[in-house]
């Protein structure tokens, strides 16, 4: 039933190479290391990206900063293992006009963003740490952080939103501008 089998190095009759003798001698093949990658270092791209190791896992924090109305005026994205602090000044500099009182939970309290606040004159409400002096937070100012909470439950609807599935930054970073552009467009 059929020929013999073929033994030895050589082409088969469909022209097909079945020996693995030079299988390692191209440069750009994946067991000689290969060429070097677009995005240099893991680090580097997992911080160009905005990808980071925290308590939940691999993933980015994204900072989002709204008007009194609980609707979004900018965003920042962040590794998941990075602070928010950082992103804040440059998000309120994003600001169309200069708001009254900005709102802030306590993760953003520092006498240095405090000072910042005050400096452009708007009045800070951030209540300090539990190692920190106590600092005027008023209880009614303070209260309206639940618009913010409530602005992330509706962009978090968006299930591109609430897991990034996204590779890059900038076209997550996309994907949640369109959820809060919809978010804007609700009554």
């Amino acid at each position: 039933m059929g020929a013999a089998a073929r033994t030895g190095s050589g082409t088969t009759g469909s022209g097909i190479r079945n020996d693995f003798s030079g299988w390692h001698e191209h440069q750009g093949s994946p067991q000689s290391g290969g060429s070097p990658k677009k995005g240099a270092s893991f680090k580097e791209r997992d911080h160009r990206e905005a990808l980071g190791r925290s308590r939940g896992g691999y993933g980015t924090k994204v900072c989002v900063i709204a008007d009194g109305h609980g609707k979004a005026l900018g965003f920042a994205l962040a590794p998941g293992q990075a602070h928010e602090l950082p992103q804040a000044p440059a998000m309120l500099d994003s600001l169309p006009a200069i708001p009254l009182w900005v709102v802030a939970d306590k993760g953003y309290a520092s006498d240095a963003f405090r000072e910042r606040i005050w400096d452009m004159g708007a009045r800070p409400a951030i209540p300090a740490k539990r190692r920190d002096a106590s600092v005027a937070c008023p209880k009614w100012a303070y209260r309206c952080r639940y618009m913010v909470e409530n602005l992330w439950a509706r962009l978090k609807e968006w299930r591109a939103v609430a897991t990034r599935y996204e590779k890059t930054a900038t076209s997550f970073l996309a994907v949640i501008h369109i959820a809060a552009a919809a978010d804007w467009i609700k009554p």
